[in-house]
């Protein structure tokens, strides 16, 4: 890992903003913010010659002087014609990491249950969030030789605002809950460092949208999600990303599985000059089931990272991976899943797929499906394919009459729809499809609309 010589915007604005940061839950929160920025100051922003980022150039983070994130006047009518626009959902809204209650909409939710800001959480319910916050899956002791976590010690040294979903034993949400981060980059370039904390208690079921929307200019997220599903709970997490084309956006998404639970991850990775997730799922229970679904789409110049990782613990559990990709122009996409099987983990079920296609000569994917089993009774497995579109399927096409462009796109279209279709929220998964379409094809509607 590489030190910096100098400080950049990242690290100088903390020390203008660390006054402010104080005010922002009880004082340990201060020390877990000062630990995590000399961690973060040890890592430093990371090069190629990092293994973990070795297919993402993040030289602007050192180059460019984001600013600490600002207000931006955001009206529900600015967000018609974006991907959320017509999401029905309890919806708990940000703008550059501020609290936007003119764009939340309110809703009923059972007795016991809590949505609403992290500031407001650790008010009234600080002894779930400290319980909770900064200790879901930590690398730190696991297996991996390049376990690296620079980029949640970053978020966790700016830590203020963002939001908190607490679903209690043996309630059931009803309604679906969104918690909604736009950006805006109205007055130069700015970085925004939201958090999210989900914890569902033993029995509990939810299902969550987070997403991430930008309207315009330069800045960078650098986001993070804990989720906590103990005992037999059931979550439903659907991630979405559609920044602008000149962000930069880097999340994390941390799970923790006990035992008899079911968490289904939906990822829809589209927007960002340069984006990255991790998903980094622990499955700590037996009897404990994961599904991992992802579509990606890079065009233009664009850079789509995925890196996902599940960690089997203990025996009789099981994983499904699916990713599918779609990289056009010069753009590259990324994807890197793994899976380690400890050795207590005996009947375990793992099984990963990685699938791609490239729509011109110049487009790129990096893909490392990665397995490493210390256990002698499991069934693991992993694919990647990268090709092209089948000319019998587009020719198919071309033979009732569909021009070649619209033929390209629903085929393109259908491919990663497979994924998306696995989301059970109507209204998410038709905007969803609805985006994907309209990015392959500008200014086509889906098939069907």
């Amino acid at each position: 890992m590489l030190t910096e010589e100098k400080p950049n915007s990242l690290i100088a604005n903390h020390e203008q903003l660390r006054g402010l940061l104080g005010t922002y839950g009880p004082a340990s929160l201060q020390c877990l913010r000062d630990d995590a920025l000399e961690r973060y100051m040890r890592a430093g922003v990371p090069t190629t010659r990092d293994e973990e980022f070795k297919y993402t150039p993040l030289a602007d983070l050192r180059d460019i002087d984001f600013r600490p994130s600002y207000g931006s006047i955001v009206h529900r009518k600015d967000l018609l014609n974006t991907p959320v626009g017509e999401i029905e959902a309890i919806t708990l809204a940000f703008v550059n990491g501020e609290y936007a209650p003119e764009i939340s909409t309110e809703g009923v939710l059972p007795d016991g249950a809590v949505f609403c800001t992290l500031r407001e959480a650790m008010e009234t319910h600080e002894e779930i969030v400290l319980k909770h916050l900064g200790k879901v899956h930590q690398l730190k002791g696991k297996l991996g030789t390049t376990n690296d976590e620079r980029f949640r010690d970053l978020n966790t040294a700016y830590l203020s605002e963002g939001a908190f979903l607490y679903v209690p034993k043996n309630v059931a949400l009803e309604h679906v809950v969104h918690v909604l981060y736009v950006s805006r980059a109205d007055h130069g370039p700015f970085a925004a460092y939201p958090r999210t904390l989900v914890v569902l208690e033993e029995g509990s079921e939810a299902k969550i949208l987070e997403s991430y929307v930008g309207l315009g200019g330069r800045y960078f997220t650098n986001a993070v999600t804990e989720l906590s599903v103990h005992k037999n709970a059931h979550l439903e997490h659907t991630r979405f990303q559609a920044e602008d084309l000149e962000a930069i956006h880097i999340g994390l998404v941390a799970a923790d599985q006990e035992t008899d639970s079911v968490l289904t991850s939906n990822n829809a990775m589209f927007g960002g000059k340069v984006a990255r997730l991790d998903s980094n799922f622990w499955v700590g229970g037996q009897n404990a089931e994961t599904w991992l679904n992802g579509a990606y789409v890079g065009t233009g110049d664009q850079i789509v990272d995925n890196h996902t990782r599940i960690d089997h613990a203990l025996p009789n559990c099981n994983s499904f991976e699916v990713y599918k990709g779609i990289i056009g122009g010069e753009a590259t996409g990324v994807f890197n899943g793994k899976i380690f099987v400890y050795e207590d983990a005996q009947k375990t079920d793992a099984k990963q797929t990685n699938q791609a296609i490239l729509l011109s000569p110049t487009a790129q994917l990096n893909t490392k499906p990665q397995l490493e089993i210390f256990a002698d009774d499991v069934k693991c497995t992993h694919g990647a394919t990268v090709g092209q579109l089948r000319e019998d399927a587009r020719f198919y096409l071309r033979s009732r009459g569909i021009p070649k462009p619209e033929a390209d796109a629903l085929l393109v279209y259908a491919f990663a729809a497979e994924v998306l279709e696995k989301i059970s929220i109507k209204s998410v998964r038709d905007a969803l499809e609805r985006v994907l379409y309209e990015k392959l094809n500008p200014g086509q509607r889906p098939p069907g609309e």
